[in-house]
């Protein structure tokens, strides 16, 4: 009976896991982040990153609901400037099925098995948090994970990976 109860647990675990974004920031430890509370998008830098102009605007999208979600406002003047790089690389995978070799011998089994090969795509996304006035970087957030083509999608994968990347600001310090 504890297996069938676990059972549903198991398998939401393993679907979270093949869709998760893994993610890692670090930031500066001599930095204190309560006085920031306004942000601006550095131009210069998105201007730079390498992907569409509608992923653009969907990360950007997302970095402002969660910027705004945290407490955060937009500002001419801003505390904070923030700046995305991303990164995408295509993953090969070639999973083997080989049948009928092994101890002994059997007639009716002589072999035969296949190839499955196939790709993904799996991107990185870094959102940076730069003090506007020293011009230094303070907190840096990356995450990692499969894209999809689907547009349908787009929106979810992308909000997913810049929430679970913002989830990680404001550092905490380990004591």
């Amino acid at each position: 009976m504890k297996a069938i109860k676990f059972l549903p647990v198991l398998l939401l675990f393993i679907l979270a896991s093949c869709s998760a974004v893994r993610v890692n920031a670090d930031f500066d430890k001599n930095v204190n982040f309560e006085p920031y509370k306004t942000y601006a998008f550095y131009k210069t830098g998105i201007d730079k990153a390498e992907i569409s102009d509608l992923d653009k605007k969907r990360i950007l999208r997302s970095i402002d609901e969660e910027m705004t979600a945290k407490g955060f406002t937009k500002s001419e003047t801003p505390d904070l400037l923030i700046n995305i790089f991303t990164k995408e690389r295509e993953q090969v995978n070639v999973n083997q099925f080989n049948a009928g070799w092994g101890f002994g011998w059997n007639p009716w089994m002589w072999g035969g098995g296949y190839n499955n090969v196939s790709t993904s795509s799996e991107g990185t996304l870094t959102i940076d948090l730069i003090d506007a006035k020293k011009k230094e970087m303070i907190w840096q957030g990356e995450g990692v994970g499969y894209l999809t083509q689907n547009t349908h999608r787009k929106d979810d994968n992308i909000k997913g990976f810049v929430t679970k990347i913002m989830s990680q600001y404001p550092p905490v310090l380990k004591k």
